[in-house]
């Protein structure tokens, strides 16, 4: 057997039963006997099911070889999933760059294992993780072997979620990090968070928690950090009153399915440890399932008029046109995280139903020729549709520039009310292919109409202007990371109606009423002495509805500085004070 060749495997023996636990006094619960697929699905070459029966040698080279091809091609076409059916593996996953490693149980309980899943410096020994970007694990428990801690070294656009760690969870290696997200996870050991700069977590379950910089926020967690602000770099809030877990592949009856966990209220901790939350489950050979090269605007537009969800597989997918979402309950998911690029000016998705949408596990590139706005959703206009089922999106993360030249005005604009984003980066590429201040042109990452949005870890850099901009009522978001644009190549080229500089969060003056939690706005001006006025601007009214905010100065040209944190208040950031904070 040729090891090195891509294809999907299909092995269906008997499974192995779930085995206990190498933590002493912990003891896993036994999984279904059987998940064997009925019949195999064509999910394309770049997805690889795995069954605990086959030769774990084999499987260990497999997922060796992919590493090998991603660990350094961070603006790479490659994409993969690598699907576990339930079951224990003997394995060190080591996940590069495009890599989805994730279990097919219904429970994280189901699949395990044994040896690590595992994230890392490019450096020997350890290092930053400060571009250990777009990746991603979800759906297992993972036993570490040997020395009981699992390394997730990640930075922006690295969800671990669903994912059981009999051990330590370590979020660095020995260096910088910039993460983070961790949703519905347990952690019967201690997460050892080092100097990860930010991190949001919700819904966990952990042993213990040491270690952060500067932004840790932690909601609906049990056994957080103790909340310790402005001494200290914690935010701890007991629960979460909305909360609703990701799409997740499982097998279940021999049928491969998307399953479709509900939306829970006022919740603390994991939603799979006692039993099973409300959910659905939706058979992937009920989808349109997209494969790049072969699939374009006018195949995926029309299985959307035909009222079919879509699921794509791995690759990437030039758009000459829009996908036009247009019937309430549409599901877009993304297997091994897709890219989507708008050709011709054209936006990616523009959504006009969205009553029950749900867009998840999806990146969006801009293209070269300019697009006003990458991802539209919801119709603008007023609050008169008496919404039952609210839209959510998982896992969203884009890019204007670094994989290839692209443009845009707005990368998302959310015109939809009562929406809730888990998980979000926004990112105008300060390296990589097609960069520089009049090449990779952005205006802002993200504009919000809609009222009653809730945004859970929001990630927003390197815009030309405003980075985030909210005109709806009663927005909240919980955790903002936002570094400004790092190469404005004068004063003068980042001014505008007599104000130094663009503030990153900005609350429009006609908002009454408007949350947030964690907010944080880093600068390095590298080109110029940029002086910026303020890193937020709200109303008067709301400055204290901006919870736990504050600047950094992290590099950059010695006479560069943010004079204020907030509509002039807060102390300066430059370089001889770095950081400055606002309760």
């Amino acid at each position: 057997m040729n090891r090195n060749i891509f294809l999907i495997l299909w092995i269906l023996p008997q499974m192995l039963s779930v085995a206990g636990s190498s933590l002493p006094g912990t003891t896993l619960p036994r999984g279904p006997e059987k998940h064997a697929l009925a019949e195999p699905a064509d999910l394309g070459p770049r997805v690889y099911i795995f069954d605990p029966g086959m030769d774990m040698g084999v499987i260990q080279d497999i997922v060796d070889s992919l590493f090998q091809r991603q660990y350094r091609s961070e603006f790479t076409t490659d994409r993969y999933a690598l699907l576990f059916l339930p079951g224990t593996y003997e394995l060190d996953i080591k996940v590069g760059y495009y890599m989805q490693v994730a279990g097919l149980g219904n429970s994280p309980q189901d699949v395990v294992i044994r040896g690590a899943v595992r994230s890392f410096s490019k450096r020997e020994g350890g290092g930053h993780v400060l571009t250990n970007f777009w990746r991603s694990v979800e759906n297992l428990t993972i036993d570490p072997a040997p020395d009981s801690t699992n390394v997730w070294g990640v930075s922006q656009a690295a969800p671990m979620r669903r994912v059981w760690v009999l051990g330590n969870l370590q979020l660095h290696d020995h260096g910088y990090a910039s993460g983070g997200f961790l949703a519905d996870s347990k952690i019967e050991g201690t997460v050892l968070a080092g100097g990860q700069q930010q991190w949001f977590s919700r819904n966990c379950q952990w042993g213990g928690w040491t270690g952060g910089a500067w932004n840790i926020l932690s909601i609906g967690v049990e056994n957080a950090p103790e909340d310790n602000w402005p001494e200290g770099p914690y935010t701890t809030l007991d629960s979460i009153e909305v909360s609703r877990e990701k799409p997740f592949l499982s097998v279940n009856g021999g049928t491969l399915q998307l399953t479709i966990p509900e939306t829970r209220y006022h919740t603390r901790g994991i939603s799979w440890s006692v039993e099973s939350p409300s959910e659905r489950q939706i058979p992937v050979s009920e989808f349109y399932v997209a494969f790049p090269g072969h699939d374009d605007s006018g195949t995926l537009n029309a299985a959307l008029r035909q009222g079919m969800n879509l699921l794509f597989t791995p690759g990437t997918y030039p758009l000459e046109q829009a996908l036009e979402v247009i019937g309430p309950g549409t599901i877009i998911a993304g297997l091994g995280m897709p890219s989507l690029m708008p050709l011709k000016g054209n936006a990616a998705i523009v959504v006009s139903e969205a009553e029950g949408l749900i867009l998840s596990g999806l990146l969006f590139d801009a293209g070269p020729v300019r697009s006003e706005k990458i991802v539209v959703v919801g119709p603008p206009g007023p609050d008169v549709s008496g919404m039952i089922s609210p839209p959510w999106l998982f896992d969203l993360f884009f890019r204007v520039g670094g994989p290839s030249p692209g443009s845009s005005g707005t990368c998302l604009e959310i015109n939809s009310h009562h929406l809730y984003a888990d998980h979000l980066w926004i990112w105008r590429a300060d390296h990589g292919n097609g960069v520089g201040w009049d090449l990779n042109r952005s205006d802002q990452g993200l504009v919000v109409n809609g009222d009653q949005v809730t945004i859970y870890g929001l990630f927003n850099e390197h815009h030309q202007k405003y980075q985030t901009v909210w005109n709806g009522e009663k927005g909240k978001v919980y955790l903002y990371q936002s570094e400004m644009p790092y190469d404005p190549p004068s004063v003068d080229s980042w001014k505008h109606d007599g104000i130094g500089g663009y503030a990153s969060y900005k609350v429009s003056d006609r908002v009454s009423s408007h949350e947030a939690w964690g907010v944080g706005v880093y600068c390095v001006f590298y080109d110029a002495p940029v002086v910026v006025d303020q890193a937020i601007e709200t109303p008067p009214s709301l400055e204290d509805s901006i919870h736990r905010k504050f600047t950094f100065w992290l590099n950059g040209n010695k006479n560069s500085s943010i004079q204020s944190i907030i509509n002039g208040k807060g102390a300066a950031v430059q370089q001889g004070n770095r950081k400055a904070m606002l309760q």
